[in-house]
């Protein structure tokens, strides 16, 4: 008997898996049996020294040297096509012979037959060269999944070739729940039930399916237990498209929108999520008492319209591209700074942004954004903090092999990184910290960045992009500009329009807010859609799409939860609220207390200071252009400190440091003490009892006092003597500025 006919006996008793085939095929067959048994992922053989002195590719990147690992190492002892029972490839996982990973595969299974198939017919390789049929993509069915908690539904997967031919690759394809408190597989699910979701919770999940490189997503919808009439949603409010979109899900989920907040608690939202700074008295009284309709508008032209504005959104941007003395000299940190600030001022739209940082050329002085190429020395991190800052992905992993959450390849990576492969410095001029001396920033007409794996350079591209021609001896960056910022670019306008929206609502329609890879779907995947596509069309006029969101009736939502959406996390039937930011935090106590910080020294990265000149008497915790700027507070209350571009940089999470700060710190305690500061100044006026509470709980919570609070409040400061009177003011102040409707946006 030939060794193909075996071949072909063995898949049809194995239930004809490719049974149109003579011979199963190693990267489309026999690889796919791997992966979803888990024998080439990073916990098993995959791992970067593999496994017992065996080593796959992680996830199956690379077919060719898997088919080497397996069939040419160890004297081949892997294999034996005479007798493919015995061989190590099956005896292992089967049982036969010891095994540390357990028991991965059945004796009387589909995959062992397919396994045993292969070994018969002489363990043929990878296809190779032109004409080789490769895997195009994967298609799940159905794309959503609308489900009651405890029922099921199958999920079918199709895999599509070069040839035009498809199969169903259900059985080989690996399932993933993004969250498990909505669905769950079964990962050991028998034959013709594999791809099984069950709803276990209440929500919107999504499945990641998993078929050799590549991935798709089905959702799933679990509604809430909940009986809301259908009325309760055709008459919510709605002032755009947000609210359109938010509605439509909330009644597919069953969650009940919150109503309104009142007018105190929205302007203290807005100036916070807007501007980074507390609404003064004066300016809560007056937006409480205006009646004339679309006030609310009215407010977020004013705010977008306020110098602060610039402030907090250029702080948000230096995050965001790395600003920091801990990189860069002072005097290149100054153009860098001054260079964002420059085009927050003008409103300069996104896309233009973007594409002049990642084009920039010349001094670094004169041209501040040639500073995020000096934060990025080589063109492997060029490439991934391109990707992290601009696109929301992180490519890091496809340095060393296919990536293991995302559908990108250890080629791709090298191909985009050989955009920057010719980016070049000269010149620093001056000492080391004197901060004088220009760096100039050019590009060179030849160079490449060889693909390790291969040792030749991989020809140019974005990812998913067309490759450049690699003899071409223009700037590459300029095609990366025009791709990455283009319309059509599926990562660029999402990524900016989560960023903004996770600003206002405190939780990204993708979270984490800087990871929009594909395995991770937003929680409101039309309304991101809706946004991008509102966002391109203004020509990405950043303040149109906050103005949007501030108008929108979801952003006025009531943080108060309802019996009906007190389960809601992140499909916006109410707002959330969020701590205040480090710096936000520190100026709304300066401002509150009158007394403002001091900012004199530089913290190096030896451990040791410096003196930093250019921060006045008065600046302002977002006024400050450097991370490295020494404050024990906003180091405490989790400052982002631009080392790496990520969100996760900085931390809004309260914490017993920040908790003991507050009660027994100097940052609070000696601001109110101070002779100098706003408690000072109100005694001296010596106003009634009754409207020292009222002031006290508007500049702090912007917003009278309840008829309780001012009651007892007015009567303890009415029962303190002369002299004990300052104490008491001061500890009125110190318990609002303690409590937790202060330090959290609500």
């Amino acid at each position: 008997m030939t060794r193909s006919l075996l071949a072909m006996l063995l898949l049809a008793g194995a239930g004809g898996i490719n049974a149109d085939a003579a011979e199963p095929r190693f990267d489309l067959d026999v690889v796919p049996v791997l992966s979803k048994l888990g024998c080439n992922s990073g916990g098993c053989h995959g791992a970067l020294a593999g496994k017992g002195g065996f080593r796959l590719s992680l996830f199956g990147y690379d077919p060719a040297a898997d088919h080497g690992a397996i069939t040419r190492e160890a004297l081949g002892r892997r294999i034996d096509p005479a007798d493919p029972g015995a061989s190590l490839l099956l005896a292992k996982p089967s049982g036969a012979l010891p095994h540390k990973g357990g028991l991965r595969l059945d004796p009387d299974g589909p995959d062992y037959a397919l396994l045993a198939a292969w070994i018969a017919a002489g363990c043929p390789g990878p296809d190779r060269g032109a004409e080789r049929t490769r895997l195009v993509d994967i298609a799940v069915a159905p794309a959503v999944v609308i489900l009651e908690k405890g029922a099921g539904a199958r999920l079918a997967v199709t895999a599509r070739y070069s040839d035009g031919s498809t199969r169903d690759v259900t059985h080989l394809a690996r399932f993933t729940s993004a969250d498990e408190t909505v669905a769950t597989l079964d990962p050991a699910a028998p034959r013709g039930t594999e791809g099984t979701v069950t709803a276990v919770g209440h929500g919107a999940g999504a499945v990641s399916v998993w078929f050799s490189s590549r991935v798709a997503i089905a959702r799933v919808v679990a509604p809430f237990p909940n009986d809301i009439p259908a009325a309760t949603f055709a008459a919510a409010p709605r002032a755009n498209v947000i609210d359109d979109l938010v509605l439509a899900q909330l009644e597919q989920l069953r969650l009940e929108p919150s109503p309104p907040c009142d007018d105190a608690t929205f302007v203290r939202r807005a100036f916070l999520d807007t501007i980074g700074r507390l609404p003064t008295p004066e300016e809560v009284r007056r937006f409480v008492a205006d009646t004339a309709p679309g006030k609310h508008a009215r407010l977020a032209d004013l705010l977008l319209a306020r110098p602060e504005y610039v402030d907090y959104w250029t702080y948000k941007w230096s995050d965001l591209l790395l600003v920091t003395g801990s990189k860069l000299r002072p005097a290149a940190v100054d153009a860098y700074s001054r260079w964002i600030r420059d085009r927050v001022a003008t409103n300069m739209p996104w896309d233009r942004f973007v594409r002049e940082v990642v084009t920039a050329r010349g001094s670094s002085l004169e041209n501040g954004a040639t500073n995020f190429f000096a934060v990025h020395q080589d063109p492997e991190t060029m490439a991934e903090n391109t990707a992290q800052a601009f696109l929301g992905l992180s490519i890091n992993c496809a340095k060393c092999h296919d990536h293991p959450l995302e559908k990108w390849t250890n080629d791709q990576y090298y191909a985009f990184a050989n955009l920057f492969a010719r980016v070049r410095t000269k010149g620093w001029g001056g000492d080391s910290r004197s901060g004088d001396g220009a760096r100039t920033l050019f590009v060179e007409e030849r160079g490449d960045l060889l693909q390790p794996r291969t040792g030749r350079p991989q020809p140019p591209a974005p990812l998913d992009g067309a490759a450049l021609d690699p003899a071409d001896p223009r700037d590459r960056r300029d095609a990366l500009a025009e791709w990455l910022t283009s319309p059509d670019n599926p990562y660029f306008t999402r990524a900016i329009v989560n960023r903004v929206w996770a600003n206002f609502f405190a939780v990204g329609l993708v979270e984490p807010v800087d990871d929009l890879r594909a395995t991770n779907p937003a929680a409101n995947e039309p309304l991101l859609a809706a946004l991008a596509e509102h966002l391109s069309g203004t020509g990405y006029d950043l303040k149109a799409l906050m103005r949007l969101v501030l108008a929108s009736e979801t952003y006025r939502r009531s943080s108060a939860p309802l019996p009906a959406n007190r389960d809601d996390r992140r499909w916006f039937a109410r707002a959330y609220p969020r701590r205040l930011m480090a710096e936000v935090l520190a100026d709304a106590i300066a401002d509150v207390t009158g007394v403002r910080d001091s900012y004199t020294e530089l913290a190096l990265n030896d451990g040791s200071t410096e003196t930093v000149a250019g921060y006045a008497p008065g600046t302002r915790a977002l006024e400050l252009r450097d991370s490295a700027v020494k404050s024990p507070f906003l180091v405490t209350f989790g400052r982002n400190a631009r080392d790496i571009t990520c969100e996760c940089e900085r931390s809004n999470q309260p914490s017993l440091v920040q908790v003991l700060a507050l009660a027994n710190g100097s940052s609070l305690n000696d601001k109110l003490a101070a002779r100098e500061g706003r408690i000072t100044q109100i005694l001296a006026a010596d106003p009634p009892p009754e409207r020292i509470v009222e002031e006290a709980w508007l500049a702090c919570l912007s917003r009278l006092p309840t008829g309780a609070e001012k009651t007892a409040i007015t009567e303890i400061l009415a029962a303190t003597a002369a002299e004990d009177r300052r104490a008491a003011v001061e500890d009125l102040y110190w318990s609002l500025l303690t409590s937790r409707e202060f330090l959290f946006r609500h």
